[in-house]
Parts: C-alpha cells; sequence; structure tokens
C-alpha cells in the first residue's frame, strides 16, 4: 500500500499523490458525513463503516469489536442515522510497563444522512462477531424493477 504523507513518495510518483489525494477528497463529499467525522478528534475512536445497497435494502456494516451490544445506541431522526457507542477499556495497568498500545477505547459517534425513500420505522439491526449490520429498507415506489422490452 502506498504511503499518504506528503514526501513518502518517490518524485516520479508525485502526479499520483495528488490524484490519490483529489479523489479522497471527493469520495468523502460523495459520502458526507453528519456529525462528528474521520478527520475530527473522535477519529481516533470512530469505526470504520460501509454503506451499500442490495436488492431492496440499504446496509451499513460498522467494525465495532470489543463492544458489549448493550453499549451501543441507534436512533433516527430527520433522515439521520446516529449510532454512539462506548468501548470501555478493560485493561489493568498494575505493574504492567505497555511497549505498545494500539487498542483504541473511549466514546464514538457516527451519524449519517440516509434517502427519503427508506422505511425509517422498519429499520432494523443486527451485532455478530463485532459486526453492526443496520438494515434499511426502501419503500415500494423506489425498488428497482426491470421490464422486459420485445424487440421487433
Amino acid at each position: 500500500m502506498l504511503a499518504r504523507r506528503r514526501g513518502a513518495f518517490p518524485e516520479t510518483l508525485r502526479p499520483f499523490e495528488e490524484i490519490q489525494r483529489e479523489m479522497d477528497r471527493l469520495f468523502n463529499d460523495a459520502f458526507k458525513e453528519i456529525g462528528f467525522g474521520r478527520d475530527s478528534e473522535m477519529a481516533a475512536v470512530a469505526p470504520d463503516v460501509d454503506i451499500y445497497e442490495k436488492d431492496d435494502k440499504l446496509f451499513a456494516e460498522i467494525e465495532i469489536p470489543g463492544i458489549d451490544k448493550k453499549n451501543i445506541d441507534i436512533s433516527i431522526e430527520d433522515h439521520v442515522l446516529s449510532i454512539k457507542g462506548e468501548k470501555k477499556s478493560e485493561r489493568e495497568d498494575k505493574g504492567r510497563n505497555y511497549h505498545v498500545v494500539e487498542r483504541r477505547y473511549g466514546q464514538f459517534h457516527r451519524a449519517f444522512r440516509i434517502p427519503e425513500y427508506i422505511k425509517a420505522e422498519e429499520i432494523k439491526a443486527k451485532f455478530d462477531n463485532g459486526i453492526l449490520t443496520v438494515e434499511m429498507p426502501k419503500k415500494e415506489e423506489v425498488k428497482k424493477s426491470s421490464i422486459k422490452v420485445k424487440v421487433e
């Protein structure tokens, strides 16, 4: 994987670094987040999210390993899906001299604007093996349909 920090690319690859940065900006703008973003101070604890569409539903998969499902709060208000939670530290520092600490703990909040065509009252969530899956069914009028056209 290519490094993204400035100066990490050889001079001949510098134009690709600029293209990568512009692509990142375009994708970030296209899937703009509401509330705490990945670039805020909450980014250290904010879990990664995949949002995708399948059949007649929209899905959000949030990676939150090490969290008890009772510490997760999901709500919808004004077409904004809000996911909050807290990963509590389980480490005990007594007698330990840590050399590396990479696991992150604390509160997180991710919020996304969901399309008007989602049936907010029918949204379901499932938490399994560290992945929170939020299933958002579409209203009937926006479900894709296929019509066979006869060629004469």
